[in-house]
């Protein structure tokens, strides 16, 4: 059995907007975030999400504030890291508190979470279709950057899960970091069984590790 509620959160960019699916008991919390012109409603969102619940872990869905504000172009870098900031410090006042943190999201949000998880303390890392190096403009310009470096600052386990057809390309496999390629493209419409399959493994190991160390800790 779980519980939606949905509510806004002010941020100091506006108002942010989350849907958190509670349940008993739980035992982490899981924050995603949506991908730059997306929101919370992607099918690999919503696959990560029925992973989580299926393992007692509490699911929030983060809606940004330009999304919220009826915008689709996504605010600067440093605007969403921001938010996200602020967003994830009021769940842990409330729904999430006392809960070990999960955070993730997909493309533009995975990034987010990823440049965010060291200051907000975070137990893991979820990353769907992570955008690593932008495809090259067809009107010439700039050689695109790697955005490899925002996944190797994480510290703590991170899952990669990633479409085989990416036009972003696939990051490594590193230490401390799993990459489950599954059939598909950036989109992640596809290989929906395979993504459910490798969040949930995944966020067991996470939630036990984080438990027995808890344990040895008292």
């Amino acid at each position: 059995m779980s519980a939606t509620v949905v509510r806004e959160v002010d941020t100091p960019h506006g108002r942010a907007r989350v849907h958190s699916q509670l349940v008993e008991e739980p035992r982490a919390a899981l924050v995603l975030g949506h991908g730059a012109g997306g929101g919370v409603a992607a099918r690999d969102l919503l696959a990560a999400t029925e992973a989580a619940l299926a393992q007692r872990v509490q699911v929030t869905l983060v809606e940004q504030p330009y999304r919220v504000a009826g915008r689709r172009s996504p605010a600067p870098a440093a605007q969403l890291d921001t938010a996200w900031r602020a967003v994830v410090a009021a769940l842990r006042e409330d729904e999430a508190r006392g809960l070990p943190l999960v955070v993730g999201g997909r493309s533009s949000g995975a990034r987010v979470a990823c440049r965010t998880a060291e200051a907000l303390g975070a137990a893991a890392v979820l990353c769907l279709a992570f955008p690593l190096l932008p495809p090259p403009r067809r009107s010439g310009g700039a050689e695109p950057v790697s955005r490899l470096p925002e996944l190797d600052a994480v510290r703590v386990s991170t899952l990669v899960v990633q479409g085989m057809n990416d036009r972003f390309g696939v990051p490594p496999a590193a230490p401390g970091r799993s990459v489950v390629v599954v059939p598909g493209d950036h989109a992640l419409r596809s290989g929906l069984a395979e993504l459910r399959e490798a969040v949930g493994a995944w966020l067991e190991e996470v939630v036990e590790v984080r438990a027995v160390a808890e344990e040895r800790a008292l």
